[in-house]
């Protein structure tokens, strides 16, 4: 063990529980390395995930000992009354209301305990500070002892929301380096070293993160594709939770998901606030009779073919709220999740050729400044009704992170079918030259 280690568990050791969630995650990883010299591949990867599903438990519970009845862990500041409380006793006295979401809910109970159930993934016991996980929990259910105060944070879309509510100083590490943001904030806090690059989402930087006291683990349902890392974060007692903002269908679901962050980050007036102001921007727009404006949204790829939206995406539905018809397609691949696909150009020309608008989706591709750009990239687009027409646009490389903002994508697209001149933070028009 170099010196550096050395003197990395000698820190730990200071603190109890900090040196026992060393211990867990270098056990799992031993443990790991056992069962590989021992031959555990092919025929059984099966029972090793058995294993892993039995370490992820054990370490559930190593956590839930640690907040609550272990004479180990470090005190905390509740009452001997309190600290006896049992899950079975313990019912909601209200629910979060959601206009749009439908893929997360917010329970709320006595003691300001919080009960998030992310739909198709799992429950959350949001524990107050100073309070004692309640008896009786059951082991599916993830604690997060406390509001996370260093917080790891894969999911991209979260950042926006994350900052917007002012809770940015409770990240701690990001699995997006710092040329990847384009929400300045994100950008200053990495150069300023007060957030700090920790790996990806599928190679965190664990050691770095446990050095750092990271509390929580926000991952985008990537992570799913990779169970064991989080099954090591969770054996290094690193909570994961996994957001599901990008299934919803409605565009100011996605929007909603910003009371998700406040109910974690305990910032629901500043996620109330927010929500309300950003939806009021599309009142008007969606009391108005439809366009009847035909759009296309798209990128070239490397390749030459096209990569376009389907009917069920948020983007057709944010250009049909806007009074648009987004042109989309569709494939026969029921399973098959993904909400775009790419397609041949010469299929792309015959179908979206007379699109009143096009708009070039530049958050993948390089932003485009003018139509001789896109012509560049295909001969065929000098054909399409936009082009002639002057009605090409493109979008800012912004336009996904920036999650919080979908209102104001719609209230600007409206002004875009409707003839209006623009000066949008999203959407730009492309010139002639």
């Amino acid at each position: 063990m170099d010196k550096n280690r050395i003197h990395l568990f000698r820190r730990r050791r200071e603190t109890d529980k900090r040196y026992r969630r060393y211990v867990r995650c270098l056990t799992v990883i031993l443990l790991s390395v056992v069962m590989l010299c021992a031959g555990c591949t092919g025929k059984d990867a099966e029972g090793s995930s058995a294993g892993g599903s039995g370490e992820q438990t054990a370490a559930a519970d190593s956590r839930q000992n640690e907040a609550g009845s272990s004479t180990e862990a470090a005190p905390k500041t509740e009452t001997a009354a309190t600290a006896s409380r049992s899950w079975n006793n313990m019912s909601p006295v209200s629910s979060m209301d959601l206009l749009y979401a439908d893929q997360f809910s917010v329970d709320y109970y006595t003691g300001g305990y919080k009960l998030i159930s992310v739909s198709d993934i799992g429950d959350y016991l949001l524990v107050p500070d100073g309070k004692n996980v309640p008896e009786g929990l059951p082991s599916d259910i993830t604690v997060i002892d406390g509001t996370p105060k260093h917080a790891y944070l894969a999911a991209t879309s979260g950042m926006d929301f994350i900052v917007k509510i002012g809770r940015l100083n409770n990240l701690s590490f990001s699995g997006t380096k710092e040329d990847g943001w384009y929400i300045p904030e994100a950008k200053q806090a990495m150069q300023a070293k007060t957030l700090a690059y920790a790996g990806k989402y599928n190679a965190p930087d664990v050691e770095q993160m446990l050095a750092g006291d990271c509390d929580l683990a926000i991952e985008s349902t990537m992570i799913l594709h990779n169970p064991e890392v989080k099954e090591q974060l969770e054996a290094c007692g690193i909570p994961v939770i996994v957001e599901h903002s990008s299934y919803e269908t409605h565009p100011l679901g996605r929007l909603e998901w910003v009371k998700f962050y406040g109910a974690l980050f305990d910032a629901e007036d500043a996620a109330e606030q927010l929500f309300e102001t950003e939806t009021a921007k599309t009142a008007d727009v969606l009391n108005e009779t439809p366009t009847g404006k035909t759009v296309a949204f798209f990128y070239v790829t490397t390749n030459g073919g096209v990569n376009v939206r389907k009917s069920g995406d948020y983007v057709s539905k944010m250009i049909e709220l806007a009074g648009g018809t987004c042109i989309t397609f569709d494939d026969s691949d029921e399973e098959n999740a993904l909400s775009t696909m790419t397609i041949q150009m010469e299929t792309f020309y015959e179908q979206a050729k007379d699109a009143d608008y096009i708009i070039y989706n530049s958050t993948i591709d390089s932003e485009l400044t003018c139509v001789s750009e896109l012509l560049q990239k295909n001969a065929l687009f000098a054909d399409f009704k936009a082009v002639k027409e002057g009605h090409v646009y493109g979008t800012g490389k912004n336009m996904f992170q920036e999650t919080t903002g979908y209102g104001t994508m719609i209230a600007d697209m409206h002004a875009i079918f409707t003839g209006q001149e623009i000066k949008s933070d999203y959407f730009y028009k492309l010139t002639e030259e």
